[in-house]
């Protein structure tokens, strides 16, 4: 019995080192339901996890989620909790209410696919297209492709954006459970030129590369949540000057000066190991 033992312990010490090697993404990719804990984030919101996720349902009266083949409608109840304010608040604008992208894996962690942040379960994808129906098959909402809000030239929004677009941003942008809110600079910049009213919200809405067919909302660490780390806090501001730069120079930088000396090359980027990810985490996945 004990040589069966510590054989056990051997085999067990040896399979160490190999674990921690593995990708994260595989470990917590291969991950179809949540853990039994109690809801929790650790980390931060692109080197995380989540305890205890909560499963946005399929279709809610006034949502549904898409693409359920990547098994990413996972979240903290907060986010589920605003995701639901946020569809009802859609539909005083117009619209019937939100198709709703990727969330989070059942725990959290570094995806295999598409994303960088989402880890915690704090980070939701919202799409550009207004709700058509609210009965849509497992089919069809692997079929069906959102709308981009951006001209080609990424300088102005096009024809597909709409005034219902500024309020539903405006209003998840006002929840005080928000941090902050990624959308195509042509998106800051028209809201920028259109808000009337308070215009503190705006310091929220950040431009960022890609969201044109989506809005990408990150909520706060939810209250008393040890172990999740908020970003850096949003300048002050409603930051429309800044985001200028982002249709200007951004688009086309100016050339680099021959004479500058060559930057050091950056080494190869490594993929997150367990490891890297916080202590908790490795709980998360047991």
């Amino acid at each position: 019995m004990i040589r069966t033992i510590l054989m056990a312990v051997a085999v067990a010490a040896l399979a160490l080192p190999a674990a921690a090697q593995t990708p994260a993404k595989q470990l917590f990719g291969a991950k179809s339901t949540p853990s039994r804990q109690s809801s929790a984030p650790f980390g931060t919101y692109n080197k995380g996890c989540l305890a205890g996720a909560q499963q946005l349902p399929e279709t809610g009266p006034t949502w549904q989620a898409m693409r359920l083949s990547r098994n990413r409608n996972w979240a903290h109840p907060d986010a589920v909790r605003f995701i639901k304010r946020l569809s009802i608040a859609a539909t005083k604008v117009g619209w019937k209410g939100l198709y709703i992208g990727d969330i989070s894996q059942p725990r959290g962690g570094p995806m295999l696919t598409g994303h960088a942040s989402h880890q915690m379960g704090l980070d939701i994808d919202i799409w550009m297209r207004p709700v058509d129906r609210l009965d849509l098959s497992r089919v069809e909402r692997e079929n069906l492709s959102s709308i981009s809000v951006r001209t080609p030239d990424q300088r102005n929004v096009n024809s597909n954006w709409t005034f219902a677009h500024h309020r539903i941003l405006r209003a998840a942008a006002r929840d005080p459970s928000v941090a902050r809110i990624f959308v195509t600079a042509p998106v800051k910049l028209q809201m920028c030129k259109d808000e009337t009213g308070n215009r503190d919200f705006l310091r929220k809405i950040r431009p960022w590369w890609g969201h044109h067919y989506h809005f990408h909302v990150r909520m706060n660490c939810p209250a008393g949540a040890a172990g999740c780390r908020e970003q850096d806090p949003i300048p002050r501001g409603d930051g429309c000057k800044d985001a200028v730069w982002w249709v200007t120079d951004a688009l086309n930088p100016p050339k680099p000066d021959p004479n500058a000396p060559k930057p050091k090359p950056k080494p190869p980027k490594r993929a997150l190991t367990l490891a890297d990810l916080p202590q908790q985490c490795s709980t998360v996945l047991r």
